[in-house]
């Protein structure tokens, strides 16, 4: 075995981020697609492996945001310390002047606060170690970095994170046009997913706007892996990204390809607005998905009864008029046998359904809390 395959087997701690709410959907996920030593925390959940396991994690997780990967720990009570110990790993492995790099940072019960400060210092320690290389430095992009570096400071505690995908997962490459007030996809699979829907009943979202729900849902039916639309990952362009790690990656790439079915249940949207975005998207997603103009006030049963998920306009982000919710409800309530699933970012949409939610789930969508409804009609 090559040097560079040896070290491809050595065990690393990932860490798997995830919207708020969502942490123990996504804990299923990754125990359902046999991930290894997984336990949910705040924020997302971590996992071990080789280094394929954190690549195989951007290319099949429908619900984490970003996949970390911790690289040094160490102690920081002040700038200086902080400096040291990130200058002390070789940055080399990950980068050279011509990469870019950004830095983020979060901090707890420590006595550095400030998390700007942080993330500067962090930075200045790995440019001055390039500069010293190498005679030069590498830029910043916060856009879109080579190399993303995420700093967790806990109790005077460092722990140093890469972060593999660079854009964040959500951006699954498929959606080519955005509509107003789009959901992000990650959030639209944990949705998905908390709502019991089983992958072989119908699936309606009657406000379905660019067609997220619909399409992640096809996606999830058919096993198509939501990262295979991406052009690449920031780990793609790591210098230690070598002919290994290429011929890994491509393998994962053919397997994740080699399980998608072909078949789905009925599946999809409508909405008041024009659709042309939806359409493009699911096309573009190479999913089937029924589009159609309607409105959700008119909505129909499916045969057999299925799932209505969906996420209606509130105040933060479209007002949609008075009375809308309580008509909205009533329609619900027809839909004798089917479980409706609701995202409610006000309590005027629960207020007006004349019915008791068999469930509800706190999650947030952006900085906004919300409450996941989910009613069964009798």
């Amino acid at each position: 075995m090559r040097t560079s395959e040896l070290a491809d087997a050595k065990v690393l701690h990932f860490f798997a981020t995830a919207p708020k709410g969502t942490e123990g959907v996504l804990r299923d996920e990754l125990n359902e697609a046999r991930f290894r030593k997984v336990r949910a925390d705040r924020g997302g959940v971590h996992f071990e492996g080789p280094i394929g396991e954190g690549m195989r994690a951007c290319l099949e997780l429908r619900i984490a945001a970003r996949v970390l990967c911790a690289i040094a720990e160490f102690d920081a009570a002040d700038g200086q310390a902080l400096y040291d110990g990130v200058r002390n790993v070789d940055w080399s492995e990950y980068i050279e002047p011509r990469h870019t790099l950004a830095v983020r940072a979060s901090c707890k019960d420590s006595m550095l606060t400030h998390t700007q400060f942080i993330a500067q210092r962090t930075k200045d320690a790995i440019v001055d170690q390039q500069r010293a290389r190498y005679g030069t430095r590498p830029n910043v992009n916060t856009e879109d970095a080579d190399l993303g570096v995420f700093v967790h400071l806990v109790r005077n505690h460092v722990t140093l994170y890469v972060d593999l995908a660079g854009e964040a997962l959500h951006r699954r490459g498929y959606r080519t046009r955005i509509e107003e007030a789009p959901l992000k996809e990650t959030l639209a699979a944990a949705i998905l997913r908390l709502s019991g829907w089983n992958r072989a009943v119908p699936l309606v979202d009657p406000m379905c706007g660019s067609g997220t729900f619909p399409i992640e849902a096809a996606l999830w039916a058919r096993s198509i892996a939501p990262g295979i639309f991406r052009s690449r990952y920031a780990f793609e362009r790591w210098v230690c990204h070598d002919a290994v790690r290429k011929r890994l990656w491509s393998d994962l790439r053919e397997k994740a390809i080699g399980r998608q079915r072909a078949d789905s249940p009925f599946i999809a949207g409508s909405d008041i607005g024009v659709l042309d975005a939806a359409k493009t998207n699911a096309k573009a997603a190479g999913v089937t998905v029924r589009f159609s103009r309607g409105d959700v006030r008119d909505v129909e049963p499916t045969e057999p009864p299925g799932f209505i998920v969906t996420n209606p306009p509130y105040g933060e982000r479209i007002d949609p008029g008075p009375g809308f919710y309580r008509d909205m409800g009533r329609a619900f309530s027809r839909l004798s046998g089917h479980t409706v699933v609701i995202l409610a970012g006000t309590p005027d949409i629960p207020r007006a359904i004349p019915l008791h939610p068999k469930k509800e789930h706190t999650v947030f969508n952006g900085p906004i809390e919300c409450r996941l409804f989910t009613y069964e009609i009798e």
